[in-house]
């Protein structure tokens, strides 16, 4: 049988809790009517609806692990942003920085952040994500205070690689961890939250970047653009101190330090991954590259991802283009700070989209066709701006259209983790593959993509988007028929060998908080043919 794992590799949780001959098919009544059920159209598991208990369990981790995920991302952001906030605001003059110089901060950062995030996502297996994650927010934290001491360009150079290098982990590890703790049918929505907040970062960055300069600079003697580093930088080091506590690990090797996590919530957590068929986390090793080599998601994954990001790059470029646009006397159009605050407008209309999208990819069950409905809205902006000989509103259709598809992100990384459920070290290593072949490829793509010095009208790089969205059509096509034909059926036998072990391993049942949530947790799961898919 081919697999990614042997069934002795594949360790399943074990939970208290008592089975009938393996399997639980009984009718469990409440106020005289059948509990309702479904199959996981992933897992092809037969599940019941959640319980009161477990409920309250998952609005526990999203009150908890999803909101301090989201507040790092947007620490995270208005670090990102700060460089650029802080070359307009004085450090351009005070070191001499050249035009070209100013380019390469993105690149050292980029090339930080490709050549660390594969070997972060390893430790993620080796140790605790609660000491790995806060340790890299910790030192970027403090690397981001030396930069109010920096005194040339050399200086920034490489503090920028090591920033890059220290916040690698921080967006493909925090969706390694969602994914260990949220079923399939949670799983795209979170995400959408966690990557939605690195928006919200970057409308709080200019109001927030730009208070401390007007109200700091020259105080001591000391430039705006350094305080706004030194204040960043503390930020950071408050928000990674509560990643100790906060952050719980994983089901199977709970973090003893987060005090909001109690012993029945790690059981349910257990519960819930042997219900929907998920293995275990276990450590990275040789022979994680063996399997991985031999799957078609390494291969496939990395390039879907590059692809839909470099596909939907346009709207970075929506201030550029407002930027050239003149009056007949020859004046601006837009001042300095409309220029500035209608991309935030952009911004607004992606975080509200993104969520929309996550939510429809959880509640229809389906990732390939939240990601072909952004493609297909993708080719229409692509289309209008190669044109470009259109009417001024279309062109500001598009750019605005163009905010409401740069959500591929969610739905991409569920559906990864919904075709390695067996295997959660191979998806961090492919996690990480993703993230790295994106920072490679972008530390140097859009700059011969988007040359400024075509601004506003960009002759490549619209046309390249409309290539590369139907680039990514056609890779939802091969992905989703590889998974449908050989990779869901052999996750969908491995998870039924993983349940009749399992099953036979039980032995005593344990409490859930009342009675009737212990009658309902009995009824949990029933093993059904590999061909029941929707």
């Amino acid at each position: 049988m081919n697999r990614t794992q042997s069934k002795d590799e594949i360790q399943p949780y074990t939970i208290d809790r008592e089975h009938d001959s393996g399997v639980m098919a009984k009718d469990d009544q409440e106020d005289g009517k059948d509990k309702a059920k479904r199959v996981d159209v992933i897992s092809g598991a037969e599940v019941q609806v959640k319980t009161k208990a477990e409920r309250l369990f998952v609005a526990r981790l999203d009150l908890i692990l999803l909101v301090y995920v989201c507040i790092s991302q947007i620490i995270k952001g208005l670090d990102q942003q700060n460089i650029s906030a802080a070359y307009v605001s004085g450090m351009k003059e005070d070191l001499n920085i050249k035009a070209n110089e100013y380019n390469y901060f993105t690149t050292y950062f980029n090339v930080g952040y490709a050549v660390f995030v594969i070997p972060s996502q390893i430790m993620m297996t080796w140790t605790r994500p609660s000491w790995w994650l806060p340790g890299l927010e910790f030192t970027w934290g403090i690397l981001t205070i030396v930069f109010f001491f920096a005194k040339d360009v050399k200086e920034i150079y490489a503090l920028r690689a090591l920033v890059g290098a220290f916040e690698a982990s921080a967006y493909p590890g925090a969706i390694f961890l969602l994914s260990s703790w949220f079923t399939p049918s949670e799983l795209a929505l979170r995400i959408s939250f966690y990557h939605s907040s690195q928006w919200m970062g970057s409308m709080l960055a200019g109001g927030l970047q730009a208070a401390i300069y007007e109200g700091l600079d020259g105080k001591s003697g000391i430039r705006g653009w350094r305080w706004m580093f030194l204040i960043d930088g503390i930020m950071t080091i408050i928000v990674a101190a509560c990643g100790f506590f906060l952050i719980p690990d994983y089901p199977s090797r709970p973090n003893p330090w987060a005090f909001w996590l109690k012993e029945k919530h790690v059981k349910m957590a257990q519960d819930r991954s042997l219900r929907f068929r998920r293995a275990d986390n276990k450590k990275f090793d040789r022979h994680t590259i063996v399997r991985a080599v031999k799957q078609p998601q390494l291969y496939l994954f990395p390039i879907f991802y590059m692809t839909a990001q470099l596909a939907q790059q346009g709207y970075l470029y929506f201030n550029l283009f407002l930027k050239s646009l003149k009056n007949p006397d020859g004046t601006a159009v837009w001042s300095v700070a409309q220029v500035n605050a209608l991309p935030m407008v952009g911004y607004a209309i992606s975080i509200v989209l993104v969520w929309g999208w996550g939510w429809a990819s959880d509640y229809f069950q389906t990732r390939w066709a939240i990601i072909f409905a952004q493609a297909v809205l993708g080719l229409i902006p692509g289309i209008i701006m190669s044109v470009w000989n259109v009417s001024m509103g279309a062109k500001y259709f598009s750019y605005f259209l163009s905010f409401s598809f740069i959500a591929t992100s969610p739905p991409l990384f569920a559906w990864l983790s919904d075709m390695t459920p067996h295997d959660s070290e191979m998806r961090a290593f492919i996690i990480g593959c993703c993230t790295a072949t994106w920072y490679g490829v972008n530390s140097w793509a859009n700059v011969l993509i988007w040359p400024a010095k075509e601004a506003p009208h960009y002759r490549i790089g619209w046309k390249l988007t409309v290539g590369m969205w139907l680039f990514v059509m056609f890779e939802i096509w091969l992905i989703r028929f590889i998974d449908m034909r050989y990779v869901r059926p052999r996750n969908q036998k491995i998870g039924q060998e993983i349940y009749a072990d399992q099953a036979q391993e039980v032995q005593h049942p344990h409490a859930y908080e009342d009675e009737a949530d212990n009658k309902q947790a009995q009824d949990g799961l029933e093993v059904v043919p590999v061909q029941s898919r929707r």
